[in-house]
């Protein structure tokens, strides 16, 4: 593989590692980094007295930034060692410890004391740690085990052995800490999270305010600085405070409402945005999608979120703004987070420049039998809408264990993103990558957040539930007809394919089309839309997701080359197939 750079993680030095506050919606005027420059061992024993050398957090070990570049295999352990020193004025009663997310299982010790085990490689966990910290120098260890696809646990598109010819739908695997490593300090009673519902046509916001001991908190809601209402509630359940003028959220006028919560000595900063999204139907009858009660059409690209120095972990927070930025002048509304949990500031980004994200819960289970999964579902429709995920051994999702691990990880996963009004859309299960049982899994997301769409089987392995009928199609000739039931969306798509010299990882290359340049390219794209896109507006479809954001390793279906340097389509025109699209569908609806 060529190893490639993205103009960001040029920048990227041991003093410089993402600094900036990791968790914009709730945010305390305490806050200590410890990204940077650790320890690490690679071993196979669970325990070391001997570190083979520095590595920089919070990238992982298999990638350039980290300055390791070894694959972590599922017979190592992967070991972390930091060093710190609390200052004086830091400690307020208690200390938080908080990790972002360690990929996949992680027993973390401090001072030689077990604070605890975290399994899940995408979601983040905290420990307190008051009770074993010391004055001077204390020490902070990590043992990581990650064994990838020889593990049911969520993995996404991390593979350590590709094969055939969807191999290249797969990515370099990566291990431990790769998001920010940090530290707060809270009062001896704080709020311990805020749940933030809007609910738009009540002009009101529901809040409950969790809090370590039952009490009463001063809210604030503010309207660029100024503060539009104040109200007593009480924490630890759900309350609702009214608007007197409501300002709605959109991606064309993304609007925030600031949130100030006192409870105690504890103080944290928030905000909010007013949106509403349901299914109804339109003037001629046909079921769409509706936000802030209008029919919408969401309008997206299947974004990965991987980059050729850093894998999963974006190399700054500019670079992570970069394509959320792009795709929006580009003319694109949505975002589909491609089964990757993201860091909470890039929710936070779309939260503030207005994109909508659909949001995919990470893969896991066995190693998938892609005949089962990929051949056989793109020859037969009726194998995939036909066949029920109750077969656990299809669908390589025999360990018990394991399933229930999934429902945790969803459980944590929807806990983690609630408060984001960008996100519209959860999506359980994609194209049958250790699906199972997908209607309780919709059960499950309708009992923990009924404000926002289900997606329940993304693609095929269709069980009739959620809110829409997905399609996936990468061949000529789609046709789409209205559903009784459910709204029709064409969830993955296109895939066309321009392997741009300079700009290539790997001498391998997979796409759905090639071409040779990007005048071609975007000539072949703007031909999908007038023959497959336009023409079905009117019989129903209301959402296209097209693949992909960037290209990735032999991937290389991007809009953007993999490094960023370029994008591949004339960008004017792209604009322009954009807006014709929300032309017509304002007119069909």
């Amino acid at each position: 593989m060529i190893q490639l750079m993205s103009k960001w993680g040029k920048t990227v030095t041991a003093a410089n590692v993402l600094p900036e506050y990791p968790r914009p919606n709730l945010v305390r005027d305490s806050f200590i980094n410890l990204n940077g420059e650790w320890e690490y061992c690679i071993n196979q024993e669970k325990t070391t007295n001997r570190y083979d050398g520095k590595i920089l957090v919070p990238f992982s070990p298999e990638t350039e930034l980290s300055g390791v570049k070894k694959i972590v295999m599922p017979k190592d352990y992967l070991h972390y060692r930091k060093s710190f020193t609390i200052p004086e004025d830091f400690n307020k009663g208690r200390v938080l410890l908080h990790f972002g997310a360690v990929d996949q299982e992680c027993t973390v010790l401090l001072n030689g004391n077990v604070l605890g085990e975290h399994i899940g490689g995408y979601t983040a966990f905290h420990f307190d740690i008051t009770d074993y910290l010391v004055d001077g120098e204390n020490i902070l260890t990590l043992c990581v085990k990650d064994m990838t696809e020889e593990a049911p646990h969520a993995r996404g598109k991390q593979k350590l052995v590709k094969k055939g010819k969807y191999g290249s739908l797969f990515y370099t695997p990566q291990s431990g800490i790769w998001e920010t490593v940090w530290m707060e300090s809270v009062s001896k009673d704080y709020i311990e999270k805020i749940k933030i519902t809007p609910l738009l046509d009540d002009k009101a916001v529901r809040l409950n305010i969790k809090t370590n001991v039952s009490g009463t908190a001063k809210v604030r809601v503010l309207e660029q600085g100024n503060v539009v209402k104040e109200e007593i509630v009480e924490t630890n359940k759900d309350v609702i405070i009214k608007l007197d003028q409501v300002h709605v959220w959109t991606p064309d006028d993304p609007y925030l409402y600031d949130l100030n919560v006192v409870f105690g000595e504890d103080e944290v900063q928030s905000y909010f945005g007013m949106r509403k999204f349901h299914v109804g139907k339109d003037s001629k009858g046909i079921l769409r999608f509706f936000m802030n009660n209008k029919p919408f059409f969401f309008n997206g690209i299947l974004d990965q979120g991987y980059w050729p120095e850093s894998l999963l972990t974006n190399p700054t927070d500019e670079a992570l703004k970069y394509d959320i930025i792009k795709l929006k002048e580009l003319g694109f509304n949505t975002i589909r987070k491609h089964i990757k949990v993201e860091p909470d500031r890039f929710y936070y980004h779309c939260d503030k420049i207005g994109m909508i994200v659909w949001q995919d819960m990470p893969n896991g289970g066995g190693d998938y039998n892609m005949v089962f999964v990929t051949y056989l579902t793109n020859a037969f429709d009726w194998f995939a809408r036909g066949v029920r995920d109750n077969l656990y051994g299809m669908f390589k999702r025999q360990d018990k264990e394991g399933r229930a691990q999934y429902y945790r990880d969803l459980e944590a996963m929807i806990e983690q993103l609630y408060n984001h009004p960008s996100i519209a859309v959860w999506v359980p299960f994609n194209e049958g990558w250790g699906q199972f049982d997908a209607r309780r899994a919709t059960a499950l997301i309708r009992s923990l957040d009924k404000t926002r769409f289900v997606n329940e089987a993304c693609g095929w392995f269709d069980q009739q539930g959620g809110d829409m009928y997905s399609i996936h199609n990468y061949k000529p000739g789609l046709t789409v007809k209205p559903q009784e039931d459910r709204v029709v969306a064409l969830t993955e798509f296109g895939g066309y394919s321009y392997a741009m010299p300079g700009h290539l990882a790997c001498e391998k290359e997979f796409g759905y089309q090639s071409y040779h340049s990007k005048e071609e390219l975007t000539s072949n794209y703007k031909r999908l839309w007038e023959n497959e896109i336009y023409p079905n507006l009117v019989n129903g479809l209301s959402s296209t997701i097209y693949t992909q954001t960037s290209d990735i390793e032999e991937e290389i279906n991007g809009i953007f080359t993999y490094d960023r340097d370029e994008v591949k389509f004339v960008e004017d025109e792209v604009k322009e197939i954009n807006k014709k699209l929300y032309r017509m569908f304002e007119d069909v609806v």
